[in-house]
């Protein structure tokens, strides 16, 4: 669900990357027993939260995570080491997904500084007299006017 068009947000307004559910109830939500939820932990295949006193808290975002575990170890029979992989594998594209987003957005802005150039470049003067254009990674372009 969405809450203000972020997505990853629940109805009750909790991020699905909230740690908010004990080892019972996750096991429970997840179809698991919490043991082997105990065993993921510790081989790293997901990683909980953990409250003041230690314990572990898991969020929607890592219930999703363990059906999908579930799902590929009952329904396809993947073994632990695949599912490893699957998951090591999901998690480098996400990585890759949210690089590519920057990327573009970068991309944008240098192409409306371009833009803005060859506006310049194409008139020969600027409204201003001396032009200065910053760009968002911090590089200037001047074109001084005599």
């Amino acid at each position: 669900m969405t809450r203000g068009g972020n997505v990853g947000w629940d109805s009750t307004g909790i991020s699905a990357d909230e740690p908010v559910y004990v080892i019972s109830v996750a096991a429970e939500l997840a179809g698991m027993h919490a043991q082997t939820l105990r065993t993921y932990d510790r081989e790293g295949l997901v990683s909980p939260g953990r409250a003041a006193g230690g314990g572990r808290r898991y969020s929607r975002r890592d219930i999703e995570l363990l059906r999908e575990m579930q799902r590929l170890s009952q329904q396809d029979g993947v073994n632990r080491s695949g599912i490893r992989r699957i998951v090591d594998l999901e998690a480098r594209a996400n990585a890759l997904r949210r690089r590519l987003a920057e990327m573009q957005r970068e991309n944008i802005a240098l192409q409306r500084e371009v833009a803005a150039l060859r506006r310049v470049i194409a008139t020969g003067s600027s409204p201003g007299g001396d032009v200065v254009l910053h760009s968002e990674s911090g590089r200037s372009v001047v074109r001084w006017q005599r």
